[in-house]
């Protein structure tokens, strides 16, 4: 009998190891090195851009303030213009007849207040003040405070001795049409205010006129320098 062939048997195939060229190795570190770069660089430019931002924003904050803050300068100095435009426009105070018929120039646009009119006797008591009256009180500031007092003058001189005495008030000598008057200046008796107080005499009484601020000193000068009456 024919003799039976063994099957050839088939020795297995080796898999050939994946060998990893240089140029991937190097197109991989390059990637990455790539990756890192355009991460940095995104985050520098995220960061320039939000302080980019961050320094228009102020910028700009800024340039708003001081655009406000110039308006608001300009407005002042316009209204400051105004008001002393206003003062050359002025109207005549007059006192009563029998009380020597005080009189003086103020500007229009301040409003005035006679509280006695001395129509019946006693002190005669107007009130000055720009835009409008306030309610009447010794701490109210008021530009001008008018009072004939129906006193003679060395009654009320001796009045603000003490004053004087104290330190409180300081007086000098002054004009005021004509004739000699007192003038007061510090602490207003009774308040805490800081102004000038002028006294001076007319026929048997005495004319007082006070301001009852330094920043209005100007101002109290200014009305001063009209003042007339009859003798």
């Amino acid at each position: 009998m024919p003799s039976m062939q063994q099957p050839l048997s088939v020795a297995p195939v080796a898999k050939a190891p994946v060998v990893v060229k240089d140029n991937d190795k190097k197109i991989k570190i390059i990637s990455i090195v790539a990756a890192a770069v355009f991460a940095v660089i995104a985050i520098v430019f995220v960061g320039l851009f939000v302080s980019a931002k961050t320094e228009y924003a102020d910028l700009e904050s800024n340039v708003n303030l001081k655009i406000d803050e110039a308006v608001s300068e300009a407005k002042t100095e316009q209204a400051l213009a105004d008001a002393e435009e206003a003062k050359k426009d002025t109207r005549i105070f007059t006192g009563p007849t029998d009380y020597g018929q005080l009189s003086f120039d103020y500007p229009k646009s301040w409003s005035v207040y006679i509280a006695s009119d001395a129509s019946k006797g006693g002190d005669f008591v107007a009130y000055l003040n720009p835009i409008e009256i306030e309610p009447v009180t010794d701490s109210t500031v008021y530009a001008l405070r008018v009072t004939i007092r129906d006193k003679d003058f060395e009654a009320v001189a001796a009045e603000y001795q003490k004053y004087l005495d104290r330190g409180e008030l300081s007086v000098e000598a002054t004009t005021v049409a004509g004739v000699t008057a007192n003038r007061y200046s510090g602490k207003i008796p009774g308040t805490e205010l800081n102004g000038v107080i002028v006294i001076f005499k007319i026929r048997d009484k005495t004319a007082v006129l006070r301001t009852d601020s330094t920043l209005l000193v100007d101002d109290f000068n200014t009305i001063l320098s009209t003042v007339k009456f009859n003798v």
